[in-house]
Order: structure tokens, then C-alpha cells, then sequence
């Protein structure tokens, strides 16, 4: 067992997503894991075996957690498409510790007028491989967080390949703070 082992046991069952393949997976109330990265609506952690695994922040006391609040928007306020973009620069790569709005993986976001006067967000996002696991998993965070959004009625976030994903999408901030400048 590695001499860092940080373990926190779970004070309930959760479900998680394992890390890259996507599988959802039940944790058993009592195991242990240890959190390696908490950033926006997302928790992740690892088990003893050093398996990676994210949990959804609705199951963030599962480990001790209180749940993130976003309390920057005001939910009575007018909508704001800049609140969808914030949104999704709170959806993180479990992977590693960058959104995927600074990943470069939202391709196209836009505002529709629905029926009734309702507002669809439609948004385009890729992944950095088309063999990527957490592809829904993103996809369903992307969706999750830009649905909370006040004046939002409705979301569709399609994952697409064309244009494939390079390192280029990546804002250079994010280049450079991964070293890849």
C-alpha cells in the first residue's frame, strides 16, 4: 500500500464513473478512497488499488463533502449567456485539473429561441480522443451544469469529431500551466 494512502471511508453508498473507460460503478457504504481533485460540480478519487473514479458532487457528503454552491448567479436575475459559458468552465476533466472550456473541447455554443418563448442551449463539445470514455460522462456534466443555469429551459449537447480535437484548442494559459508551450 503506498506510505500517502489519505483514506476516507464512504458514510453511504454512491455511484461513480470509472476513469478514462466511463463504467458506472457502485461504492459500498464503509470503503475507502482518497480524493485526488474536487474542481466545479465533480470529486475525484482513488481507490486503494489506485483506480481513478469521479463522483457526481450531488455525492460529495458521500466523502465528507459539502456540496459546491454556485452562488454567483442570481437565480431571479435575468439570463445571461455569459452564465451558460461560466457554467461550462465549471465542468472538469477528472482526469486532470483543467476545465473543458480551457481544453478547448466546447466547439460551439448558441443560444435558440424554443416553443413558448423557451430557451435552448445548444452546445458542440468534442473529446481529446474519439475513444474517450468519459464522452458521456462530460456530455451529461455539460448538459447537468448549463440546465442550472437561470432562464435555461432546455439543453442538447451533441459530442462531434470533426474538426478533431488538437492541443492547439487548448487556451494558452492552459498550455502553458501543463508545460506543453
Amino acid at each position: 500500500m503506498n506510505s500517502s494512502w489519505n483514506p476516507i471511508r464512504l458514510t453511504r453508498d454512491c455511484t461513480a464513473t470509472t476513469v478514462p473507460a466511463g463504467q458506472f460503478v457502485l461504492l459500498s457504504e464503509g470503503g475507502e478512497v482518497e480524493i485526488v481533485q474536487r474542481l466545479g460540480a465533480s470529486i475525484t478519487v482513488r481507490t486503494e488499488l489506485g483506480s481513478l473514479l469521479r463522483l457526481d458532487d450531488a455525492d460529495a457528503d458521500a466523502v465528507g463533502l459539502e456540496p459546491a454552491n454556485d452562488e454567483t448567479v442570481d437565480p431571479d436575475g435575468p439570463f445571461d449567456m455569459s452564465h451558460v459559458l461560466d457554467a461550462l468552465g465549471d465542468v472538469y476533466d477528472p482526469e486532470i485539473p483543467v476545465s473543458i472550456v480551457e481544453l478547448g473541447l466546447v466547439y460551439r455554443c448558441e443560444e435558440h429561441e424554443g416553443p413558448l418563448g423557451t430557451r435552448r442551449i445548444e452546445i458542440d463539445m468534442s473529446m481529446t480522443a474519439p475513444g474517450c470514455g468519459m464522452g458521456d460522462v462530460l456530455r451529461g456534466a455539460a448538459a447537468r451544469a448549463v440546465l442550472a443555469v437561470p432562464g435555461v429551459d432546455d439543453v442538447e449537447v451533441n459530442l462531434v469529431w470533426d474538426p478533431p480535437w488538437t492541443l492547439q484548442r487548448m487556451s494558452e494559459a492552459t498550455r502553458l500551466e501543463l508545460g506543453l508551450l
